[in-house]
C-alpha cells in the first residue's frame, strides 16, 4: 500500500510520537537505541481492534491492535543528516483489568544512511543491498503506470501472445493451466483464443493467448497468427532435446522469414519429466542460443502439472511487450543503445534547471516526483550518490549527479531487469516504444492544398539563430561536424546525415555550415517534412507551442490573383537536357568551383538552397529522363513558384530539347490550373552559339509571353544576376507565365464565341425594337 495515500499522523493515537523510541535489545541495531530522534511517522496499514481469547486475565480476554508504520530516525549526536528510514511493526496488547499496556515493536530497515553508524556494518553486503534498493527508490509509486504511454494494450486492445512450437511440447496445457489454475485432465488439441485474468500481476493488462496447431495443413494459419502478435512464446519439451534444436533450426528462421519483429520468450515445458535435474544448467544451454538469436527476450522452464512458473511465462511475455529490452539495450555489447542515451541526455538537460551540468538534490527530487509521484528522502538521495560514486566516480561531483551518472543509473536498472523504471521515465517525458516523441507530443498532420507550402515562423527562426550561436563553440561563424553532432545529440538521430540534406547547403572552406546554410537546411526540412521539423525542434530545446513553430502559406492560385505572395520560401524547378549545364549552375549557386569534367547527376543530388534575406530559394534539379513522369502527375507543379529551362547555347539539339520541355510543362500548368512563371537560361555563353540560337530562343520567349532568355557563363563567372531574377519572378507570380499556342487558340475560340453570342444578342434586340417601332407606326397611321 502506498504511503502517500495516508495523511501524516502519530502511531497508535500518540503512543508512538516523534520523540523518544522504546528501547530495543537488538545488539545489531545501535541506531534504534533509546537516545534516538524520530520524525515523519506515518501509518501505512492498521488492523483495527481484536480480542485475543487465548490471552486472558481473570477470564477477560486481552485486546490487541497492530499496525505497519514508517519513520525517519537518527541518533541525536549524529543529527538529521544521518537519518535512517525504517518500517515499524508494532503490536499493542491491553489487558482490560490492568492499566499498563504492552507494546511489542519490530523494525525493518528501508534505507540506511551512509552517514549513520549502521552504514558501517559489512560494506560488501551494504553495497549490494543499496544497489538493489535503488530500484525501489525510483520506482516506489511508478508501478501503476508501467506501459502507460506505450499504446500497446488496453481493455479494448489486449496484449496478444501467440504460443507456437512442435507437437507435444506442452503448448495447450501451459495455456489452460494459466487460465484455469489447475492442471487439466483432458486438453483439446488446439484451444480457442484464451483470455487470461488481468490480476496475474500489478500491471493489470488483459492478455489474449493464441494456441497454435502443429499440423502441416494448419501451418499457414500459424504463420498468419505470428505476423499479428505482440509477443511469441516458443515451447520445447524439457525431456526431448530435439524439440529445443528445432527452435533454432526451424522456428527462428521462420520468424525471420516472416519478418516477425516482436519479443520472443523461449519456454521449456514439462519440467517435471526431466529426470536428471542436477546436471542441467539452463543458462549454459541457452546462452549460445540467445547470442545467436537476439530477438529472445528471456528463457525459462515450467511445469503445468506442478504449477511451476506457469503464470510467469505470460507475465514475462507481457512485460516484454510493455517494456521491451531491444530499443534500450544492446545485449551483445552490454551497453545502452545510442537512441536511448540520446533520450536520457535530453531528459537530463530538461531536469537540469540551472544548467550547471549536474542534478542537485532539489532537481533530482523534482525528477523523482515528476516520474513516480513520490519524493525522495535526503538520505535516499545521498544513497543514490554513494552507489554511483562507488561504481563511476565521474558520475557525481560537488554539484550533484552528472549526465554520466544519470545514464549509468538507467543502465544499472536495465541490467538488473528493472526495465519498467527506465520505460516509466521515458514515457513521462513523451517517448514511445521507438524512443521517439509520441504522436500526442506533436501537432496533428497539417491540412493544406497541393499549392500551399509549410514554412518556419519568425519565432522558430529566432530560436534557431540562438541555437546556432550556442553550439558554435569556437565562434568561427560556422557549425562543423562535431558541433552539429552535439547539437543533435538530444534528438533520436542527426537528420542531415542522409539525402537530400548532405549536399544541399553552402559550406565554408573548412566544411562548416554557416548561419545562412544552417537556417536554409531547416527551411528545406520544413518544406519536405514539417512534422519531423517540429519533432526535432522539441528535441533540441524549443519550448514554445509546437503548432506555432510552422505556418501554412497562402494558396499560390490566390497569390496570382492578388499579384503578390506572402511566402518567404520559393521553390524553383530546374529543367534541361543532359549536359546543358544544370548541375554546374547549381554548384555555382553554392559557391562550388567550376569543373570541366562532366558528372551525371543522381536523384540524391537534386535539392540545393540559397538564402537571400529575407527569403530562401530552394532549387530542385529535374533529371531529363524524369520530366515525362513528373508531368504525368496532376499536382506536379502545384508547389512550384518558378521553373527555369536551361540549354547549352552552343548546341541546337540541347535548345530543341529544352524548348520541348518548356512547352510540355507550360501545357501541363494550363491543363491543371497550376501555372508558374518560367524563365529561359542560355548556359555556356562563353562558347560559340549555334547559328540561330539567339533568334530562336528570343522568338519563343516572345511567343510565350515570358522574359527574354538569360545568357550566362559559369566558367567565366558571368551569372547575369540569375538568382535574383528567379526570386523576382517568384515575387511577381502573375508575370512570366507562358501561354502556349494551344492556349491562345482556345482563348481565341472563346473570344469568337463571346463575340458571336454578343452579336446575335444585339441582332435579336434590334429586330425586337424594330417590330415594336413598326407596330407603333402602323397604329399611329390608322389613327
Amino acid at each position: 500500500m502506498s504511503m502517500d495515500t495516508f495523511a501524516d499522523r502519530s502511531l497508535f493515537g500518540g503512543a508512538m510520537t516523534a520523540g523518544r523510541e522504546p528501547r530495543t535489545s537488538s545488539p545489531r541495531s545501535p541506531d534504534l537505541a533509546h537516545d534516538q530522534d524520530a520524525e515523519g511517522t506515518v501509518i501505512l496499514e492498521q488492523s483495527g481492534i481484536l480480542e485475543a481469547p487465548g490471552l486472558t486475565l481473570h477470564g477477560i480476554p486481552s485486546v490487541i491492535s497492530s499496525a505497519v508504520g514508517q519513520m525517519v530516525i537518527s541518533k541525536r549526536r549524529q543529527g538529521r543528516e544521518a537519518q535512517n528510514i525504517v518500517k515499524v511493526y508494532p503490536a499493542n496488547i491491553r489487558l482490560k483489568v490492568v492499566h499498563t499496556d504492552v507494546l511489542i515493536t519490530a523494525y525493518e530497515p528501508i534505507f540506511i544512511n551512509p552517514l549513520s553508524d549502521s552504514w558501517r556494518w559489512g560494506s560488501s553486503t551494504r553495497r549490494a543491498w543499496l544497489e538493489e534498493h535503488l530500484w525501489s527508490i525510483f520506482y516506489a509509486s511508478g508501478n501503476q503506470m508501467v506501459g502507460g504511454g506505450s499504446g500497446t494494450a488496453s481493455a479494448a486492445n489486449p496484449i496478444r501472445i501467440v504460443v507456437a512450437g512442435d507437437a507435444k511440447t506442452g503448448k495447450s496445457s501451459l495455456i489452460v493451466t494459466a487460465a484455469a489454475v489447475d492442471f487439466p485432465k483432458n486438453v483439446p488439441p488446439v484451444l480457442p483464443p484464451t483470455r487470461l485474468p488481468g490480476d496475474l500481476d500489478h500491471d493489470h493488462y488483459p492478455r489474449t493467448i493464441i494456441d497454435t496447431s502443429s499440423s502441416l495443413e494448419n501451418r499457414g494459419r500459424v504463420f498468419e497468427e505470428l505476423t499479428r502478435t505482440d509477443a511469441v512464446v516458443l515451447t520445447y519439451a524439457c525431456d526431448r532435446a530435439e524439440t529445443l534444436d528445432r527452435i533454432c533450426t526451424y522456428w527462428f528462421p521462420q520468424l525471420r522469414k516472416l519478418e516477425v519483429k516482436v519479443p520472443v520468450i523461449v519456454v521449456g515445458c514439462m519440467l517435471d519429466k526431466r529426470h536428471d535435474q542436477s546436471s542441467f544448467r539452463l543458462d549454459q544451454v541457452m546462452s549460445p542460443i540467445m547470442q545467436e538469436f537476439r530477438e529472445i527476450e528471456t528463457c525459462m522452464e515450467c511445469s503445468a502439472l506442478n504449477k511451476i512458473q506457469v503464470h510467469e511465462v505470460f507475465i514475462y511475455a507481457s512485460k516484454a511487450v510493455l517494456n521491451p529490452t531491444a530499443p534500450l539495450f544492446d545485449q551483445e555489447q552490454q551497453v545502452l543503445k545510442p537512441r536511448c542515451v540520446r533520450a536520457l541526455k535530453r531528459i537530463f538537460i530538461l531536469c537540469d534547471r540551472d544548467r550547471d551540468g549536474a542534478l542537485s538534490d532539489e532537481e533530482l527530487n523534482a525528477f523523482q516526483v515528476k516520474c513516480f509521484s513520490l519524493p525522495m528522502q535526503p538520505a535516499e538521495i545521498q544513497g543514490v550518490r554513494m552507489v554511483v560514486q562507488e561504481k563511476l566516480p565521474e558520475g557525481v561531483n560537488e554539484r550533484g549527479l552528472t549526465l554520466a551518472g544519470f545514464v549509468f543509473l538507467q543502465a544499472l536498472f536495465i541490467q538488473r531487469g528493472r526495465l519498467e523504471t527506465t520505460w516509466t521515465i521515458l514515457r513521462k517525458f513523451g517517448y514511445n516504444n521507438e524512443i521517439r516523441l509520441s504522436d500526442d507530443q506533436l501537432p496533428p498532420p497539417l491540412r493544406k492544398y497541393p499549392d500551399q507550402s509549410v514554412e518556419l515562423t519568425s519565432e522558430a527562426m529566432e530560436f534557431l539563430k540562438k541555437v546556432f550561436f550556442t553550439f558554435d563553440v569556437d565562434c568561427d561563424g560556422a557549425l562543423r561536424s562535431a558541433e552539429l553532432e552535439d547539437l543533435f545529440s538530444t534528438a533520436h538521430e542527426n537528420p542531415w546525415n542522409e539525402a537530400p540534406y548532405m549536399r544541399a547547403a553552402e559550406k565554408t572552406a573548412l566544411g562548416g555550415l554557416s548561419l545562412d546554410g544552417f537556417l536554409s537546411m531547416w527551411t528545406l526540412m520544413t518544406l519536405l517534412d514539417p512534422i519531423r521539423t517540429v519533432e526535432l525542434l522539441i528535441y533540441i530545446g524549443y519550448g514554445g507551442d509546437p503548432a506555432a513553430a510552422v505556418r501554412v502559406t497562402r494558396r499560390r492560385r490566390l497569390d496570382r490573383k492578388k499579384q503578390q505572395t506572402d511566402s518567404t520560401v520559393y521553390q524553383c524547378l530546374v529543367f534541361g537536357p543532359k549536359e546543358s549545364g544544370k548541375s554546374t549552375l547549381l554548384n555555382s549557386f553554392l559557391g562550388r568551383p567550376y569543373s570541366e569534367e562532366y558528372t551525371s547527376t543522381t536523384s540524391e543530388d537534386m535539392l540545393l538552397m540559397w538564402l537571400i534575406n529575407p527569403v530562401t530559394l530552394v532549387l530542385r534539379e529535374i533529371l531529363s529522363e524524369g520530366v515525362k513522369d513528373l508531368i504525368s502527375k496532376r499536382d506536379a507543379l502545384a508547389a512550384c513558384d518558378v521553373a527555369i529551362f536551361v540549354h547549352d547555347s552552343s548546341s541546337e539539339s540541347s535548345w530543341k530539347a529544352a524548348n520541348e520541355m518548356l512547352v510540355d510543362v507550360a501545357s501541363h500548368g494550363e491543363a491543371t490550373g497550376y501555372e508558374a512563371p518560367c524563365l529561359i537560361v542560355a548556359a555556356k555563353d562563353d562558347l560559340d552559339h549555334f547559328l540561330t540560337e539567339i533568334q530562336d530562343s528570343t522568338r519563343v520567349s516572345q511567343d510565350l509571353g515570358i522574359e527574354a532568355p538569360i545568357p550566362l557563363s559559369t566558367k567565366l563567372g558571368d551569372m547575369s544576376n540569375i538568382f535574383q531574377k528567379i526570386v523576382r519572378a517568384a515575387e511577381q507570380p502573375h508575370l512570366s507565365i507562358p501561354e502556349t499556342s494551344a492556349a491562345k487558340s482556345r482563348k481565341h475560340y472563346h473570344r469568337t464565341l463571346v463575340f458571336l453570342s454578343v452579336g446575335a444578342a444585339v441582332t435579336v434586340v434590334g429586330l425586337a425594337a424594330y417590330r415594336v417601332y413598326a407596330a407603333r407606326k402602323t397604329s399611329s397611321s390608322s389613327g
